[in-house]
């Protein structure tokens, strides 16, 4: 079977420096692009990461400095990137939680504008872990009867991640092969920004998740103290987290001037 698509959709995979969003970097993107007819096109970059990667990453990926040293860095490679995930929705596995928002990351250091309107993210991960918690080889075992060879390479687990999905779509009937429906499926909470520091209320209001105005809604922190918005825009948050939150003051502006 092939996935219903009214558009374009990305699966995509990131070997990365760490697991810190806001600082660590790309060094290796595998991207498979499905068109609704069923056409696949995939590309694969190294990135020189423009700072060390740590042996405890290398010991994960097999991604030496050495290797990435004379391959491009991001910067360099966004336009392509931006080119080739432009009007497409993204999938990939615990994609939601780190690929996507490290993704928004070095697209925004790049300055490459970059957000999630107009588009929706499948996560193969929370589909998985909700019908049976386990890891990506096994999951790939699990649904697909093989093994995952080169695991932690960005291109194996992308097509791995691609095939597991198909997989769980024939196997579980209440599943949907419907990217708005697995969409809604694959994400834990809606949040405004990816990592989580600003959600939706019940209300469909931004609310700060942390700190000393967790559950309060950002527009009314905003205005009783100004000096908040300062403070995480010199901090050490995520490049989307500070897009998301100038957004809102933004609107908040407009609104009280109309």
């Amino acid at each position: 079977m092939e996935l219903k698509l009214h558009r374009p959709i990305i699966f995509f995979d990131l070997e990365t420096t760490g697991i810190n969003i806001a600082k660590d970097r790309i060094v290796e993107i595998s991207i498979l692009k499905i068109y609704p007819n069923g056409n696949k096109e995939s590309k694969t970059w190294l990135v020189n990461p423009e700072v060390k990667i740590p042996k405890e990453s290398t010991e994960i990926h097999g991604i030496t400095n050495e290797k990435v040293a004379n391959e491009p860095t991001f910067k360099e490679l966004a336009p392509q990137v931006n080119t080739m995930i432009k009007d497409c929705d993204l999938a990939g596995f615990n994609s939601n939680r780190f690929d996507i928002p490290l993704l928004a990351e070095e697209m925004l250091r790049a300055d490459v504008d970059f957000d999630m309107k107009n588009r929706v993210a499948v996560d193969v991960q929370v589909i998985y872990h909700k019908k049976e918690q386990r890891t990506l080889s096994a999951a790939y075992e699990f649904y697909c009867d093989k093994t995952l060879e080169n695991a932690h390479s960005a291109e194996a687990d992308t097509l791995a991640t691609y095939e597991i999905l198909k997989a769980q779509i024939e196997k579980y009937e209440d599943l949907e092969n419907d990217v708005k429906f697995l969409n809604k499926f694959s994400t834990h909470s809606e949040r405004a920004d990816f990592a989580g520091f600003i959600v939706f209320d019940k209300e469909g209001e931004e609310i700060f998740t942390f700190g000393k105005y967790k559950g309060q809604k950002v527009e009314e922190v905003l205005q009783k103290d100004q000096g908040y918005y300062s403070w995480i825009q010199k901090s050490d948050f995520p490049l989307y987290t500070k897009k998301i939150l100038t957004a809102i003051k933004l609107r908040a502006l407009n609104n009280k001037l109309s």
